[in-house]
């Protein structure tokens, strides 16, 4: 009989505890999925910031979460009418980190949203004068930036059409665009020098050289000088000088170039060697010729070059054969070795056979002279 009572007794008490819990698990699975979405007086999201529920007027709270990066939070919380806070976690008192309140929130079986938008009537008539004078800086300097923006949008916009017009030969489309941009700002470097280049293109020398000008001074007074940009400015500089009939300030705007600009020594120093050539100066072209051969050993048509500048100091023996001043076969014997199918072989070819020289097809080049 005792055991009996006894075991009935423990049976007895395991149904009660069982009944006793039912109420307690049923309000545990009845909960409501709370969103919602916080921003800051200027419409900016605030991350990081807790999202607090209290049922006790904001003595305690029952559910706590916190904003991620897009300042959005989601959290579970029981049916019932609550104080919801949106609080600084960097301050630590309680008593002076809350940033805004939503207070009779009910929230029911349905999902509800909350969200927090401080650029709302109620919210701005609380903030102090301090305040209202910094958020209104802020948006002075957000509209500041955003204004600036828009137009480095536009600018490079209408920077890549004009390089497409510059391409295509569609120079005054690429004039009247970066005119325009310029005028905008000023103080770019690479626009001044995109309108010299659709200048130059368009034969208007002398704006060109204007622009080169500007866009050399603008960029190396920069904060950040990009030798890149200054060298290529130089480099047309030089092209546009040579076309109005300057070729000593074109030598020296190439010899810029290079000094601003040593990676691209091979097309500048190319470039002032054709200069030179046509300008008559044979010397000078055989040793820009040299500093291409020097950047770039096998560049056929600077070898080429250089036997053109060279072979206008041959001279004639008695016996009436042509000699060939040093230097000259060997850059000739060059270019036809780099470049058998070249465009201009048989013209080195017809100069080696005027001066009796041998045409060695595998030819190795000794010292430069």
């Amino acid at each position: 009989m005792t055991r009996i009572a006894r075991f009935t007794g423990i049976k007895s008490l395991g149904m009660a505890a069982a009944f006793a819990l039912l109420p307690m698990l049923a309000q545990a699975q009845q909960m409501t999925t709370v969103k919602g979405h916080v921003n800051n007086e200027i419409s900016q999201p605030l991350p990081g910031v807790t999202v607090e529920f209290s049922n006790d007027g904001g003595k305690t709270f029952k559910y706590t979460t916190n904003t991620d990066a897009n300042g959005d939070y989601t959290v579970n919380v029981a049916p019932g009418d609550y104080v919801v806070i949106v609080a600084d976690p960097k301050v630590p008192d309680k008593t002076k980190n809350m940033v805004d309140e939503m207070p009779n929130v009910k929230v029911a079986a349905a999902p509800l949203t909350v969200d927090f938008d401080m650029t709302r009537k109620e919210f701005m008539d609380k903030i102090s004068p301090e305040r209202r004078k910094q958020i209104e800086e802020i948006k002075k300097n957000n509209a500041a930036a955003l204004a600036a923006n828009s137009q480095v949008k536009n600018l490079n916009a209408a920077l890549t059409k004009a390089r497409a017009d510059i391409a295509a030969g569609n120079f005054q489309p690429a004039i009247d665009a970066m005119t325009q941009s310029v005028a905008a700002k000023p103080d770019e470097p690479v626009l001044v020098y995109t309108l010299g280049q659709a200048q130059l293109g368009a034969a208007k020398y002398d704006d060109a050289i204007t622009s080169f000008k500007k866009a050399i001074e603008l960029g190396t007074n920069a904060k950040k000088p990009q030798p890149d940009v200054i060298g290529a400015a130089y480099n047309d500089l030089a092209k546009a000088q040579a076309k109005s009939g300057k070729p000593d300030d074109a030598i020296a705007s190439y010899e810029a170039a290079t000094k601003v600009d040593p990676a691209h020594t091979e097309l500048y120093a190319m470039n002032e060697t054709i200069t030179l050539t046509q300008a008559n100066k044979p010397d000078q072209a055989a040793a820009a010729a040299d500093r291409v051969i020097a950047a770039n050993p096998q560049r056929a048509d600077a070898y080429f070059l250089k036997g053109q500048a060279l072979v206008q100091k041959a001279s004639v023996d008695k016996s009436g054969k042509i000699v060939l001043p040093p230097g000259c076969a060997e850059a000739y014997q060059k270019y036809i070795e780099l470049a058998p199918n070249g465009a201009h072989v048989q013209d080195a070819k017809d100069v080696l056979a005027s001066a009796g020289e041998t045409i060695h097809t595998s030819y190795k080049a000794g010292k430069k002279s």
